[in-house]
């Protein structure tokens, strides 16, 4: 009844061109901006955000409302063509990031003339409710956009594989479920990943431990971006200052609740089990801690973060995305080694690579085959426009089969700062 109400109003929505829909949509932005503080809540209590996170993510929606309203006119002015909706899209977003991702495929698919169903993640209702509630206040009809709660059961299977198309973040194995009830479903889907930040012996050192603390250890690592791999190349991988910068930094992050705003690192969102648990407690053959991690509770939600050494390309732990607090430094011989062995995994989402050689900045930008490439920055949460990976990192919206790195370098997303 509800995916049968979308379809009767979507047309009208859809009528309204885009130049309509970027005005309801500019609203939501300002929507969203009303409903900050209750956002900021609710990502802490359901989430386990700490509110320096909560309040990034706040922007990064707004952002997304606000660039994609700029795009829907752009879908009329294709001269010789004519835009056609794909008619109702399911927007089946993580708990991890409860309401930049939602906000990014609903407003996405209402830009594009689209009718909406919207399920939230389980863990996250109420964060993804107060999303709707903006888009509703703003303006978008309540029968295209429709909030549903349903379990991941016969029912959440049945709303999947009855909708024109599904936007989808989360993990890979989700979307290949999501193909093996329907094998032609339009899926655009961002999944896993397993990300290495390199440090060639140029770099600003400084910077790119900063940043590799950031990466891998904000959200207590719980998110598919995440550097959960440092690279380090040549002298860096024995420079003492570097390593005791890193460990430092993460030793020092403030471990506490997520309603304290002093809190710079939270508990995780439920209790540490399987690959990530093995991750926290476990060293293979040949590794060893920089810092150890450690349980502070007894639920096991509470945990420190952890820095191991010693980690070599064939692992588990180098191999497999553990989604967690969870850091491994390597070493690698040259720049070119790094990129490859980084290259060397399921996974393509994102990748970094800090240097202050111009020759390397492009080869990485070339090489690496992650949907975002950053040189010298950190790129996550300043990505507005859409954003994806590419092996088990992404699903649909390209030909998986591209294999020239000159054809990867189009479909990224660079962010470089070589100031």
């Amino acid at each position: 009844a509800v995916l049968d109400g979308i379809r009767v109003a979507q047309p009208a929505w859809a009528a309204l061109g885009g130049t309509g829909r970027r005005e309801v949509l500019r609203r939501v932005a300002d929507e969203l901006l009303e409903r900050h503080d209750d956002l900021v809540v609710a990502m802490a209590h359901e989430a386990t955000k700490t509110v320096a996170e909560a309040c990034l993510e706040i922007a990064e929606a707004v952002d997304f409302a606000r660039w994609y309203a700029e795009r829907a006119p752009e879908l009329d002015r294709i001269e010789g063509a004519v835009f056609t909706p794909l008619g109702v899209v399911a927007v089946v977003p993580p708990w991890n990031f409860p309401v930049a991702i939602p906000c990014g495929g609903v407003v996405a698919a209402l830009a594009a003339g689209n009718g909406v169903v919207f399920k939230p993640a389980p863990e996250t209702p109420r964060c993804a409710e107060v999303v709707a509630e903006a888009c509703w206040a703003a303006g978008v009809p309540t029968d295209v956009l429709r909030f549903v709660r349903t379990p991941d059961d016969e029912v959440g299977q049945r709303l999947v594989t009855s909708v024109d198309a599904v936007i989808l973040t989360g993990a890979g194995e989700t979307a290949d479920l999501f193909r093996s009830w329907r094998p032609d479903l339009r899926l655009f889907a961002e999944t896993s990943g397993k990300n290495a930040l390199v440090v060639t012996p140029s770099a600003d050192l400084d910077l790119a431990a900063a940043d590799l603390v950031r990466s891998a250890f904000g959200h207590q690592g719980q998110k598919c971006s995440a550097a959960s791999l440092g690279v380090l190349v040549g002298p860096v991988a024995i420079d003492e200052r570097f390593l005791r910068q890193v460990v430092d930094a993460a030793a020092s992050l403030h471990v506490g609740p997520t309603d304290d705003p002093a809190t710079t690192f939270g508990p995780l969102v439920a209790p540490a089990e399987g690959r990530l648990l093995d991750a926290l407690t476990t060293l293979a053959p040949g590794e060893e801690w920089l810092l150890e991690p450690q349980c502070l509770d007894d639920e096991g939600r509470v945990w420190t973060p952890g820095i191991k050494a010693g980690v070599r390309p064939n692992s588990q732990f180098y191999r497999t995305e553990v989604f967690g607090p969870v850091l491994a430094v390597t070493a690698f011989d040259t720049p070119e080694e790094a990129i490859r062995l980084a290259n060397d995994t399921d996974y393509g989402l994102a990748g970094t690579i800090h240097t202050t050689d111009l020759r390397t900045a492009h080869l990485a930008t070339r090489a690496m085959r992650a949907g975002t490439v950053a040189v010298n920055c950190y790129g996550e949460g300043d990505i507005t426009p859409p954003f994806g990976g590419f092996k088990q990192s992404g699903f649909g919206g390209r030909d998986k089969s591209i294999a020239a790195h000159e054809q990867y370098t189009e479909l990224k997303t660079i962010w470089m700062d070589l100031s």
